[in-house]
């Protein structure tokens, strides 16, 4: 069963409308999007460069996103407990990535994996920031358009690569599988909509933008420690 965004009720854009949340956040993150997914760890990764090392690679990368996403979806159950994240509707149990994710790592780890992972500072600055955005819905909105979107955009590529080069089943990848979401591209339209309708004034849309373009640095910042983890030879 596909599962979409509820949008019926969504206003229908005025001709002379200021530009969408979502746009705003697209354009102010370009620069930071950039930078991030040029990181030499990153590039290594997709590119097959690590060889026998990718699965260890990865694994380490697997391990973050679980703390990660354990404090995103922390945040979004707060936010939806409020009566204005409930009403902006943007917490949506589809999107969740947590139990996926420790999937994936017993699958690369063993049943044990919890007592083997480390999380490195710069996913706990991350997962400090990301606790922190359950006070704000501008703030939660802007790590949900970029970690939520860009795993339904860019992720299925990375899924790909991952698969291609380093001889990775479903198993081990199940984080980037949305298995309530048939049409990635049509959800996408929905949620952004979503996004859209917040009900934010110019200083919240301004704060979203910020947010968002802080979630990419710290994403860049994490590229960096593992790539000291897992040097290019």
């Amino acid at each position: 069963m596909t599962t979409t965004v509820e949008t019926s009720a969504l206003p229908a854009p005025e001709a002379d409308a200021l530009p969408t949340l979502s746009a705003l956040m697209r354009e102010g993150t370009r620069a930071e999007h950039r930078e991030a997914e040029t990181m030499g760890y990153i590039e290594t990764l997709m590119s097959g460069g690590y060889g026998e090392r990718g699965r260890a690679a990865y694994t380490s990368l697997a391990v973050q996103q679980h703390a990660i996403y354990r404090a995103l979806e922390e945040a979004g159950a707060r936010v939806a407990a409020t009566p204005e994240g409930a009403a902006a509707g943007i917490v949506l149990p589809v999107l969740t990535r947590t139990p996926q994710i420790e999937a994936d790592l017993a699958d690369l780890l063993g049943a044990d994996w919890a007592a083997e992972i480390h999380y490195l500072p710069a996913t706990q600055r991350y997962v400090e920031r990301l606790l922190a955005s359950s006070t704000s819905l501008a703030a939660y909105a802007a790590h949900a358009y970029t970690r939520y979107l860009g795993d339904l955009s860019g992720g299925q590529v990375i899924k790909v690569m991952l698969q291609r080069h380093y001889g990775l089943a479903e198993e081990g990848v199940r984080f980037y599988t949305f298995e309530g979401i048939e049409k990635p591209k049509v959800f996408k339209d929905e949620y952004r909509a979503l996004l859209d309708a917040l009900d934010l004034d110019d200083a919240g849309r301004a704060a979203a933008v910020a947010e968002a373009q802080e979630a990419f640095r710290l994403n860049r910042a994490l590229f960096a420690e593992l790539g000291q983890l897992h040097p290019v030879d």
